[in-house]
C-alpha cells in the first residue's frame, strides 16, 4: 500500500504542478483517464479531496496544497539521491530537459549537444522551444536559457555566448516605398514586424539606446508573430522592419537581401546563459551537458 501511495502521489504532483490533466498526461506518457482514476483512488484511500476540478481548470485543495508543498520537495530529494547513486556507475545516464527559444536551440544548444549523443547512448535530451520566462523548477526542466540580466538569484548561471549584437533590418523592396529611418520619431512611423510575448500577452518593445541612454521603442505594424523565424521571413518579403539578432540577419545583410538601419541605436544584449537550480547533487548527465554547451573562449 505504501509503494502504491508513493506512485500515486507522484501522479498527483504532476497534475497539481501542471494544473491540468492533459499536460500532466503528456509529460508522464499516460492517458488522462488513467491519471484521473489514479488521483481518485488516492483521494479515496486518504479520505480527503486533493484536487478541485472544473471544466476549465484543476487546482489543489487545502489538503492537496499541503501535499504539494511538504511531500513534493522530499520526493524530489529522493529522486536526486537516486540519481546521485546511479551516477556512481560507469556511464552518465538519464534525461536532461531543456527549454529555450528556437533560434538559440538551432544555433547554440543543438550544435554543441548533438556530438555528445553518439558518445553516451544512455544520455537523453528533451529540448522544448518556448518564449515564456519559465520557472524551470516548477515545470521540472533541468536547464533554461536567458540573457545574463534576466537570471534568477537562486540559479546557477553558465555563459553560453558573448554579447548578442542586434540589428534593425528591412528588405530593399520595403525601402523602395519608405524612407530609411534615422531617428526614433521616424522609426515609429514605419511598418514594424512585432513579437507577441506569451508570458504577458503584450507586444515586445524594442530595446534600443541613444547616446548611451536605454529606451523601449513600442513600435507597431501590420504583422505580429510569436517566433523570430517568422519575423525574419516577413522582413525578407518586404513587409516591414524587424529587430533581430545579428546572427540571424547577418548573412542576409551581406547578400543584399536585407538592409541594416539605425545601427547606432542598437546596443548588444547581455550574453546568453544556461541556468539550472542549485542542488546539493547535480547528476553527471547534467554536468556533461552543461560543460558541452558552455562558452569556450
Amino acid at each position: 500500500m505504501a509503494r502504491d501511495n508513493i506512485n500515486d502521489i507522484l501522479v498527483f504532483l504532476a497534475v497539481a504542478r501542471e494544473r491540468s490533466f492533459t499536460r500532466a498526461a503528456a509529460k508522464l506518457g499516460m492517458t488522462q483517464s488513467a491519471l484521473s482514476h489514479i488521483v481518485r483512488s488516492l483521494e479515496a484511500r486518504l479520505g480527503v479531496r486533493l484536487l478541485t476540478r472544473t471544466t476549465r481548470s484543476v487546482s489543489p485543495t487545502e489538503a492537496g496544497e499541503r501535499l504539494l508543498q511538504n511531500v513534493g520537495p522530499r520526493l524530489e530529494e529522493i529522486e536526486a539521491e537516486i540519481t546521485a547513486v546511479s551516477d556512481l556507475g560507469d556511464k552518465p545516464a538519464g534525461t536532461i530537459r531543456i527549454t529555450a527559444i528556437d533560434h538559440v536551440i538551432d544555433t547554440v544548444l543543438w550544435p554543441r549537444i548533438a556530438p555528445l549523443l553518439p558518445l553516451y547512448p544512455d544520455l537523453h535530451v528533451e529540448i522544448s522551444s518556448d518564449y515564456r520566462l519559465i520557472d524551470i523548477a516548477a515545470e521540472r526542466y533541468d536547464i533554461g536559457v536567458r540573457h545574463g540580466d534576466q537570471l534568477e538569484k537562486d540559479m546557477i548561471g553558465v555563459r553560453l555566448t558573448g554579447e548578442v549584437p542586434m540589428r534593425i533590418v528591412g528588405a530593399p523592396a520595403y525601402f523602395e516605398r519608405r524612407p530609411v529611418p534615422t531617428s526614433l520619431q521616424e522609426l515609429m512611423k514605419h511598418n514594424c514586424i512585432t513579437l507577441r510575448l506569451p508570458s504577458s500577452g503584450g507586444l515586445y518593445a524594442w530595446e534600443l539606446a541613444h547616446e548611451g541612454q536605454p529606451l523601449d521603442a513600442r513600435v507597431r505594424g501590420q504583422s505580429v508573430f510569436t517566433n523570430v523565424y517568422h519575423m525574419l521571413d516577413a522582413a525578407l518579403h518586404g513587409v516591414g522592419l524587424a529587430f533581430l539578432p545579428e546572427s540571424m540577419v547577418g548573412p542576409h545583410i551581406e547578400a543584399g537581401r536585407l538592409v541594416s538601419v539605425m545601427q547606432d541605436w542598437c546596443f548588444p544584449f547581455e550574453p546568453l546563459h544556461a541556468f539550472y537550480p542549485s542542488r546539493r547533487h547535480s547528476s553527471r548527465a547534467l554536468m556533461l551537458v552543461i560543460d558541452a554547451i558552455r562558452h569556450k573562449e
